[in-house]
């Protein structure tokens, strides 16, 4: 790992002499000050098979919860779980977009037709096609219950397979980095409110 130091400008509008370089030392190592030229020769972690498999899933993944909150519409007369429903479906197109542009950027092919996704090659947290059946079937106060606990089985796979993309090696790339704690955080937030609004129902 590699602290970066920062260059500035001093008050007079002169640039600031630039900070050192720091090469993190291994675990008992001392640390190494790099010279301008190795620092200069430094690259940003490029992408590795990982990420392309990660990004082509999630695509997958994404359009099944899209198709999910297609059925909202006419179910539900629900203004909370018609708004959370909305959020996610306009977040989730956006970051289908984001990954497909990502994809098409490292020339890499997009699988991703709008089809469920489901069968042998499932994903985490991917619906079956009896759970989605079951959903589309639902209305009133059951369909209510049906989304929130089927989306948050769908929300937690997300973070099992962003769990999956760090421990495959991949992440490191910045864009995907970013992308992937986005996803993190973004749905883990939608988790706990979908908890909530579980367990408000239910007492």
């Amino acid at each position: 790992m590699v602290a970066l130091g920062l260059t500035g400008c001093t008050a007079d509008g002169e640039p600031a002499p630039s900070q050192p370089v720091v090469q993190l030392g291994a675990p008992g190592q001392p640390n190494r000050t790099l010279s301008p030229e190795e620092a200069g020769a430094i690259e940003a972690p490029t992408h590795v098979e990982a990420d392309v498999v990660f990004m082509r899933n999630m695509i997958d993944h994404h359009y099944q919860a899209i198709v999910m909150t297609g059925f909202v519409d006419g179910r539900t007369d629900d203004r909370d779980i018609r708004l959370l429903a909305e959020r996610m479906k306009v977040s989730q197109e956006d970051e289908v977009d984001l990954m497909a542009k990502w994809m098409q950027e490292r020339s890499q092919p997009i699988r991703g037709d709008g089809h469920d996704g489901h069968g042998a090659n499932a994903m985490p947290g991917m619906l079956t096609q009896e759970q989605l059946d079951r959903l589309e079937a639902a209305e009133g106060d059951e369909f209510d219950r049906l989304f929130l606990e089927y989306m948050i089985q769908h929300h937690e796979g997300a973070l099992q397979m962003v769990d999956d993309l760090y421990r495959d090696g991949g992440g490191q790339e910045p864009a995907i980095g970013e992308f992937a704690r986005h996803v993190e955080s973004d749905q883990g937030i939608e988790i706990a409110r979908m908890h909530e609004m579980l367990a408000a129902r239910a007492s």
